[in-house]
């Protein structure tokens, strides 16, 4: 048996709950997943599922049914529910709650009614593709899914062109094409990026190519399954000595020279000797 069931007091309890391997749970979401006096999902068959697998008893609870389209109903329940002392959990479908997945609003009226809440976090694909895409992870902006219509999806990849991070997306597999096409186009067809697909599953893939190679592919050959799209920040062909030079001795100051030299040569795509060496140069001219 890997629960235990344990006291909780009243108040909503987020459950992170995994992407694809079942067994990507913690100890602690199976905890609160067996004690909570009310469960809460945004699939309901899912999370019993979920709970069947790892042997957690629903007992004489039921699976309440909260996701976009369930109205303020619900959400009022749930609330009345904490207020009366009960122990709420929510889970999603997959991943973490919130995170290009309901909860928000449920979220909102519990911290409006002054109300405990927390979390029980696990796995979400938007950190579990930043660790597997090759892409620089110091700084990214997660944009969620773009615009189905073309014209809406390339004003919206437009307003995000100079964001100094990596860009993270979810895609559907049948817009992947069309969305990697339209931000080789608006977003430049050398940037690199990469498509990872079906992430902690079977089938699980990284492709990591330019935006145009990818644009390519995935035109002749659509994709299945779950999809992340890393694409990369925006990089001037060379950076300047000069540039460089500004861009350490800011580093230098508030870093030791190692931890310069990585922030510097990770944030231009330059090696990181080249970067050492100028930093060794700095320290000389300073001397």
């Amino acid at each position: 048996m890997n629960y235990e069931k344990v006291p909780l007091s009243a108040g909503l309890y987020f459950v992170g709950v995994p992407i694809g391997t079942a067994r990507d749970i913690t100890l602690r979401a199976l905890d609160v997943l067996a004690s909570a006096d009310v469960l809460a999902a945004e699939d309901t068959r899912s999370l019993r599922r979920l709970m069947d697998i790892h042997g957690v008893p629903l007992g004489s609870r039921r699976i309440i049914a909260m996701h976009d389209h369930s109205g303020t109903g619900v959400t009022g329940r749930l609330v009345e529910d904490i207020r009366s002392g009960r122990s709420v959990a929510y889970a999603s479908e997959a991943g973490m709650p919130l995170i290009a997945d309901p909860g928000f609003e449920l979220a909102r009226a519990v911290a409006a009614a002054d109300l405990p809440l927390t979390c029980a976090p696990g796995p979400s694909a938007l950190p579990t593709a930043l660790a597997l895409g090759g892409l620089p992870t110091d700084a990214f902006f997660f944009a969620g899914f773009l615009p189905n219509a073309t014209a809406a999806r390339k004003s919206a990849l437009e307003t995000l062109r100079e964001v100094p991070g990596t860009l993270v997306f979810y895609e559907s597999p049948k817009r992947l094409g069309a969305m990697l096409r339209d931000a080789a186009e608006v977003l430049g067809p050398d940037r690199q990026a990469a498509v990872c697909r079906e992430l902690t599953k079977k089938f699980e893939e990284v492709q990591r190519e330019t935006l145009e190679n990818l644009a390519d592919r995935h035109a002749a050959h659509p994709a299945r399954g779950e999809i992340v799209v890393l694409i990369d920040r925006l990089r001037s062909d060379t950076v300047k000595e000069i540039d460089l030079e500004t861009e350490l001795r800011k580093a230098l100051g508030d870093m030791s020279m190692r931890d310069a030299v990585d922030m510097v040569s990770q944030a231009h795509a330059l090696p990181r000797r080249k970067v050492y060496q100028a930093a060794l140069a700095l320290g000389k001219d300073d001397g």
